[in-house]
C-alpha cells in the first residue's frame, strides 16, 4: 500500500507556469546580486545544500550566497545562539526526574529504553525536547555577510529556489524543507506529518510567525503539520497574497 503524499496536479501546472515566468522577469535583479555576491566576497555566488522536503524526499537546495564560505561547519560552535533551543530552555522549568522517583512508577508506565528502565512520562517528555530543538535559526547571526545581511532581509536570497519550484522539487507554497540535520530528529509520529505537506518557497509559518522574536519550534511544527493537512488552492493563494510583506523582516534571526 501506498502511503505517500501526493501533489495535486493543478498545483503542479500552477507552480511551474508562475515559476517560469518569475525566473524571466526576474533575471535582472538575479545578475545584480551575482555582480555585488562577487565584489564583496570570494566564494561561489549560489549556494547549495542537501534539504528534506515532503516525503522525505533529499534535493539540491538552492540559494543566493548570504553567508561566510565555512557557514556551515560553524553551526556546532554557534549553538548557544539557536533562538529555538533559547525558547525550549526557558520554559522548560520543571527539575529532571530522580532515579528514585523512576524506580517507583506503576509498571505499566515503565519503558525499556536504550540506557535502560525508563518512566513513560519522562522518555515522552525527552522525545519532545529533542523535536523541539531540530530547528535551527541563530539570532544576529555572525555568518552572514553585509550583502548577505540584505538580501536576507528582502528574501532575495531565496529567489534560486525557483529553480527547484520548476524542476518539481518544491512548491510556491508549502513548508520550508529543512537541513538532513534537522529533517533526522523529526522522525516521531508526532511530527512526521510536516513531510506529507510538499515543501514550499513560502508558507503558513513564513506569512504567520517569521522574523518574531520568541520563536517556538512545536508553534512551528503544528503549523506545518497543519498546513500538510489542509492545504488547498485557495489557501496556497491566501499565504502568496501575504508573503510580500512577511518577506520584508527586520529581525537579525
Amino acid at each position: 500500500m501506498n502511503t505517500q503524499a501526493r501533489l495535486p496536479i493543478s498545483k503542479r501546472i500552477f507552480d511551474i507556469l508562475v515559476s517560469s515566468i518569475l525566473l524571466i522577469l526576474l533575471s535582472p535583479l538575479f545578475l545584480l546580486v551575482a555582480l555585488l555576491i562577487r565584489l564583496e566576497s570570494k566564494g561561489p555566488i549560489f549556494y547549495y545544500s542537501y534539504r528534506v522536503g515532503m516525503n522525505y524526499h533529499i534535493f539540491k537546495f538552492y540559494k543566493f550566497r548570504s553567508m561566510r564560505t565555512d557557514a556551515d561547519q560553524l553551526v556546532e560552535k554557534l549553538k548557544h545562539l539557536n533562538a529555538y533551543q533559547k525558547v525550549n530552555e526557558s520554559s522548560n522549568t520543571e527539575e529532571p526526574m530522580s532515579r528514585e522517583r523512576i524506580l517507583t512508577v506503576n509498571p505499566e508506565e515503565i519503558r525499556v529504553a536504550d540506557s535502560g528502565l525508563i518512566a513513560e512520562k519522562t522518555y515522552e517528555e525527552s522525545k519532545q525536547a529533542s523535536s523541539s530543538q531540530a530547528f535551527v535559526k541563530f539570532e544576529n547571526d555572525p555568518r552572514i555577510t553585509k550583502v548577505g545581511r540584505w538580501i536576507r532581509n528582502l528574501s532575495i536570497d531565496e529567489l534560486p529556489q525557483l529553480v527547484n519550484i520548476l524542476i518539481g522539487d518544491m512548491s510556491l507554497v508549502g513548508n520550508r524543507p529543512l537541513p538532513l540535520y534537522e529533517a533526522e530528529q523529526l522522525t516521531s509520529d508526532e511530527t512526521i506529518g510536516r513531510f506529507m505537506g510538499p515543501a514550499g518557497l513560502t508558507g503558513l509559518w513564513q506569512v504567520t510567525e517569521r522574523g518574531k522574536k520568541g520563536v517556538d519550534a512545536s508553534s512551528r511544527c503544528q503549523l506545518d503539520i497543519q498546513y500538510a493537512q489542509n492545504h488547498n488552492f485557495w489557501l496556497d493563494l491566501k499565504i502568496l497574497a501575504k508573503t510580500p510583506l512577511a518577506a520584508i523582516q527586520h529581525e537579525n534571526v
